[in-house]
């Protein structure tokens, strides 16, 4: 079974083989460099989240803020792994996930309003 794998991807290998082999086109240029941002732009921290640590209890709770609206929450506990809470929506409630997969998100549809 092993000796089958290792033909198998020698077989697999060889069109790259070729390919790598092949000579390049005289006739390539190099790409332009890329221009710099509008003079007027302001970039200073636009991505940045504001970043608030709160350590009560043994446990120590980090608040990720965008524009003033906290998106996510890490909580570090005294004992044991330290996890996220993250806004699933503007509306919705609160998701927690380990790490860093990506977490579940749950579609929710509002079907009729009272």
């Amino acid at each position: 079974m092993r000796l089958f794998r290792t033909i198998l991807v020698l077989f697999l290998m060889l069109p790259m083989l070729a390919i790598a082999d092949a000579p390049l086109p005289p006739d390539l240029e190099p790409l332009p460099d890329v221009p710099p941002p509008p003079m007027g732009l302001d970039i200073d921290g636009v991505d940045e989240p504001e970043v608030t640590i709160i350590k009560r209890e043994g446990e120590t709770v980090e608040e990720y803020r965008i524009n003033g609206e906290l998106y996510m929450l890490k909580i570090t506990p005294a004992h044991g792994v330290p996890y996220y809470l993250q806004k699933e929506d503007r509306d919705g409630g609160w998701s927690r996930f380990e790490g860093p997969g990506e977490p579940v998100i749950i579609p929710k549809w509002v079907i009729f309003r009272f």
